[in-house]
């Protein structure tokens, strides 16, 4: 289900014949929903990291026949992927940041606690060495902390890395629920499952994601045409910590939309649980800048 997906075609404001770009084409309902804006002629190009939705993707837009491109990669590269499909200055582009739901439900890459499944939490094990596993298995010490107190913003992170790293001495945590068992037995519970927070630090640790966040809008900024909109959805205060200064660099080489984020009605909250910490933040560019 996309998230704030009538404020995204509100902000977008997509007109017919021109083209677009979905930077986190996931399942494609953002895409599907640009697509039928753009036409009759205009092309969106659709990209994802994870090659295992892209199928199912193709197949909910192939009614739009080759105005819909979907590529694999990595949206930090976005102009040079948007070069190869011949998508030179699109009008709209959107980020949908972090996690989807069907990394969340589906995958089997243990993103969720919840779930007994393998710890890996790479969008691309192809593109990636490094999984959830293998850093709960072997980093040091010093470094879980890191990850977890800078990514995920935990008070708890010395003690957290320690359990982790009194556990891994006596047998391996290979899954996502026995890491969450785990913490859950030596960490209090407060409004969030204690476990929470280190389920994002390490996905976001794993996946480079604020790296590439950064990269990829800077990118995007550069790729869109004069007079493009840029609408970038974002999950927690380190993404949108990067999204709101960035935004402000542009200064008077684009006009910022959204001076408040926008977030998901009550309506949406209820039927969407994803959508309850989701910020859009849009912007309309003006002319290009040096971006350092």
């Amino acid at each position: 289900m996309p998230v704030l997906l009538n404020e995204v075609i509100q902000y977008l404001a997509p007109q017919p014949n021109e083209d677009g770009v979905d930077a986190t084409v996931n399942g494609g309902g953002h895409a599907e929903a640009i697509l039928e804006q753009i036409g009759p002629g205009g092309r969106l190009l659709g990209i994802d990291r994870d090659p295992s939705i892209l199928d199912e993707t193709k197949s909910r837009l192939s009614r739009f026949g080759d105005r819909a491109i979907v590529a694999c990669g990595n949206f930090s590269n976005i102009r040079l992927i948007a070069k190869d499909h011949g998508v030179l200055h699109p009008s709209v582009i959107l980020f949908d940041l972090g996690a989807s739901s069907y990394h969340l439900a589906s995958a089997k890459r243990g993103f969720s606690f919840a779930e007994d499944e393998p710890l890996d939490m790479r969008y691309n094990p192809e593109d990636s060495t490094c999984s959830a596993e293998a850093l709960v298995n072997h980093a040091a010490l010093e470094e879980l902390e890191r990850i977890f107190k800078t990514y995920g913003e935990e008070r708890q992170a010395r003690r957290i890395a320690e359990l982790i790293t009194s556990e891994r001495k006596h047998r391996r945590i290979e899954t996502a629920k026995d890491l969450a068992a785990l913490i859950a037995r030596n960490v209090p519970r407060g409004r969030l499952h204690p476990a929470t927070r280190i389920f994002q630090a390490l996905r976001i640790a794993v996946n480079d994601e604020l790296t590439h966040a950064d990269r990829g809008i800077r990118e995007a900024y550069g790729l869109l045409a004069d007079g493009g909109r840029l609408a970038v959805i974002s999950f927690h205060s380190l993404e949108d910590r990067i999204v709101k200064k960035f935004f402000k660099s542009l200064s008077d080489a684009a006009v910022v939309l959204t001076p408040k984020p926008v977030s998901a009605n009550r309506q949406e909250k209820m039927s969407n649980p994803r959508s309850r910490s989701a910020k859009l933040r849009v912007v309309k560019k003006i002319k290009d800048i040096v971006l350092l």
